[in-house]
């Protein structure tokens, strides 16, 4: 009998990428679709469905967001063991959608530990403020799952999880911008505001939400999209993209110090603000550069990409606008978003086949 040969790298690579990427899509789906149960939108009664809603903030910040950053990060290192840490991520999110919250909370928390990991050689490989800044951000994922399994400070474990996505942000538009010149002490004031951002998830709603802020104000005044927004084509997107998110931040900063002092009628808006307006916005404008080195899928950008980013952004302000007034608006408001993302997947698969159909199949194996 011949012996079975081992898989060579490539191949396994081949095999673990559709894996991965389907454990990403089974998150944002159910995700999205769990907060939607959430905003009062009426679905179909699957047990899967009431496991999404129940898992919403989970399956969005950790299953899909933390996976999509662990993969961003494991394919810069450039090493296989890089990859444990998003299939864990992965795994967890179907475990909550299958309902097995406690084995789901387990693999989080060794995810974010397996993040922290990567981040740290990252940082022995490339010591720099903006790397120092991602692993602060996966130290604050660690934090927020650990508390999640343990099953103790729901609020700060949304304030880490947020915290966890906002720090990747930032250093990524630090490292973006860090050969522009600025203000002295612009970078100082960037360092204490982040650094109340950690003080406040770990002690004080109200700190947390003046930082957040804090940081829009400062992204506002310092970061290159106030320049690049008068550039063309993809640039220019990107630059709306931030610009539009950065208000969002300061308005959830805004809502979520008013909820700690008692407005709870800011609480969705201090939420949804934040997560679908800032990082929502964020991962719009970053895609079109991101996917194609993650994923090595090239983009033909167009006018089209505006078009779910409009919809994100006024679909938003019905669902916080309308949603103090009427109930059925603020459902409304939260299906035009699931819509915004929906829009947004078809327009990178039609830009997808559109870099295809220009540069044709020598375009595509070009790539890394």
């Amino acid at each position: 009998m011949r012996p079975r040969r081992a898989l060579h790298p490539a191949a396994s690579a081949r095999l673990a990428r559709p894996l991965l990427l389907a454990l990403v899509a089974l998150s944002l789906l159910g995700g999205v679709a769990g907060g939607l149960l959430r905003a009062g939108l009426p679905l179909s009664d699957a047990l899967w469905l009431s496991h999404a809603g129940l898992e919403h903030a989970a399956l969005m910040s950790g299953g899909f967001l933390g996976t999509v950053i662990a993969i961003e990060r494991a394919v810069a290192l450039r090493h296989r063991a890089a990859f444990i840490g998003p299939f864990m991520s992965g795994l967890a999110g179907l475990c909550w959608l299958l309902g097995y919250g406690a084995a789901a909370a387990g693999l989080a928390a060794l995810a974010a530990l397996a993040f922290v990991a990567v981040n740290l050689v990252v940082v022995r490989r490339q010591p720099a403020a903006h790397t120092a800044l991602l692993l602060l951000g996966a130290l604050a994922w660690l934090a927020g799952n650990a508390l999640f399994a343990a099953g103790i400070a729901a609020d700060a474990v949304l304030r880490c999880w947020f915290a966890f996505l906002v720090l990747t942000i930032a250093a990524e538009r630090l490292e973006m911008t860090r050969l522009m010149r600025r203000r002295p002490g612009a970078e100082a004031s960037l360092y204490l505001v982040l650094a109340a951002l950690l003080l406040g998830a770990a002690l004080s709603a109200l700190l947390y939400g003046a930082a957040l802020a804090m940081l829009a104000l400062w992204l506002l005044l310092f970061d290159i999209a106030r320049r690049t927004v008068f550039a063309q084509g993809l640039s220019r997107y990107m630059a709306v993209c931030l610009l539009g998110g950065y208000v969002w931040l300061a308005l959830a900063g805004l809502a979520w110090a008013a909820t700690a002092l008692g407005f709870h009628t800011a609480r969705d808006t201090a939420l949804h603000a934040l997560g679908l307006g800032f990082i929502v916005s964020m991962m719009m404008g970053h895609a079109p550069v991101i996917l194609p080195a993650v994923a090595r899928i090239k983009l033909q950008f167009g006018p089209a990409f505006y078009l779910p980013l409009a919809l994100l952004h006024l679909s938003l302000l019905l669902r916080l606008g309308g949603g103090f007034v009427n109930d059925s608006l603020r459902a409304w408001g939260a299906g035009l978003n699931a819509g915004a993302l929906a829009l947004f997947a078809l327009t990178l698969i039609g830009a997808a086949f559109a870099w295809r159909r220009r540069h044709g199949a020598t375009g595509a194996r070009k790539l890394p």
